[in-house]
């Protein structure tokens, strides 16, 4: 067991590296001790942005302590992924729960120790470059060079991070990083003001483009880790299951995920080996990665596919989609940051999904789109017992998912039991 000061038991964590690698002892005692303890059925979260094991532990801790008084005749057990990832530290995580200050307010410095600590995590061997994107936020240097020089440092960190963060077949590094930079910052300021006072920003002229300029470095970081969590789901947790199964193959898998995580569980189900598969439900909790992943044909373009298209079927039950408008980060900035051609932006906040369109838009917003037979129900319906046995079902989950301040609204909103009881019932637990 990973800490006795868990809610649960049995509790087992799971600690992957950047490749996907698991830690042995951590991945030897789940398998070893999973039938020990007479788990029937073993549900495996992995958290989002987040910055160290304390704080996914924390997480885990709160989100599963309603499970047992909700399914006290079932054989639970719990295991949390801990994977490298990181938050800005002006951003709330869901156990931590804080007043966000607006962006651009207060005196320190614009990328304060906690936050450079996890930029160089997300970009090793990048010190240099991140001290001189520091500078360049405290300065706001006028005229021509700042800028530029700003945008040309972005790129330079993402290097060549393209195809591992592609949803879909069509995408490659988003323009947004290799536009003018000044653009980009400026719509990325015109999308904080709007998210800060939504509907109260006429009037006050146009926004300086250097309060954009973090949003597009926090961009480019969550770019970094949105590509690193397909990767350790694909080749960490997929093929761990698939062991798993053939050690334990009465153990029913459900598998949940938090923002990024929410990519990493479902890109699991690709690194799943052989037909058989452990994994009895997928619950995506504000899911941060394309509404079109599991489409077989998109769109605007029915000759290419989602990266995902037909996984849902590697579950023997249920992929819901837990969604909510509420969501700022993905239905504000995560259309801006996946846009790969240039769209007449002339609307912010609500009206930025309209504006751009359906194509950049996330699951965590409006749920799985372009999957023909997609169930979509709202909370109540979901808990009052019509939630489906099989396929892709979105269900909107702004009745509870609805709190927090810029920049992420309520994008961590999470810690709920209604959300605990989807849970349940998409894995058909009792």
């Amino acid at each position: 067991m990973a800490d006795p000061g868990m809610s649960v038991s049995p509790y087992w964590e799971l600690t992957f590296d950047t490749s996907g690698d698991a830690d042995p002892p951590e991945r030897d005692r789940l398998l070893a001790q999973v039938t020990e303890r007479g788990v029937r059925d073993l549900v495996v979260f992995a958290h989002g942005w987040n910055e160290d094991r304390s704080a996914a532990t924390a997480l885990y801790r709160r989100f599963f302590a309603p499970f047992p008084a909700l399914a006290p005749r079932a054989r639970l057990g719990y295991a949390g992924v801990v994977w490298p990832s990181m938050r800005f530290s002006d951003e709330p995580i869901p156990d931590f729960p804080r007043s966000v200050a607006a962006p651009g307010a207060g005196s320190g410095p614009a990328l304060d120790a906690e936050t450079r600590r996890g930029l160089l995590v997300a970009f090793p061997d990048r010190a240099d470059v991140l001290d001189r994107l520091g500078r360049l936020l405290d300065e706001r240097p006028e005229g021509e060079a700042g800028l530029p020089e700003f945008g040309r440092l972005v790129r330079l960190l993402l290097g060549g991070a393209g195809r591992a963060a592609a949803d879909t077949d069509e995408e490659g590094e988003p323009a947004v990083f290799t536009e003018e930079p000044a653009t980009a910052c400026a719509e990325f300021a015109g999308a904080l003001a709007a998210v800060a006072a939504p509907g109260g920003t006429e009037g006050f002229g146009l926004p300086n483009p250097w309060e954009g300029a973090k949003e597009l470095l926090r961009q480019a970081a969550y770019y970094q880790m949105k590509g690193r969590a397909g990767t350790v789901g694909e080749h960490g947790l997929g093929p761990l299951l698939g062991r798993l199964a053939a050690g334990a193959p009465g153990v029913r898998v459900h598998l949940v995920g938090h923002s990024f995580g929410a990519r990493l569980v479902a890109f699991a189900l690709r690194g799943l080996p052989g037909r058989a598969s452990p994994v009895k439900s997928v619950t995506l909790l504000e899911g941060a990665f394309s509404h079109y992943a599991f489409s077989e044909r998109l769109p605007d373009d029915p000759h290419r596919s989602g990266a995902l298209k037909d996984q849902q079927r590697r579950i023997d039950g249920p992929l819901v989609c837990c969604h909510s408008h509420f969501d700022a980060a993905l239905g504000t900035f995560y259309p801006l940051a996946s846009r790969l051609a240039g769209d007449d932006r002339s609307c912010l906040g609500d009206e930025i999904a309209a504006v751009l369109g359906p194509r950049w838009g996330a699951l965590g917003h409006d749920g799985v789109q372009a999957v023909p037979g997609t169930a979509r129900l709202d909370l109540a319906g979901a808990l009052a017992g019509r939630l489906p046995a099989s396929g892709c079902v979105n269900v909107d989950a702004a009745a509870v998912v609805r709190r927090g301040g810029p920049p992420a609204g309520a994008h961590s909103d999470i810690l709920h039991p209604e959300l605990a009881r989807v849970v349940l019932a998409a894995g058909r637990i009792a």
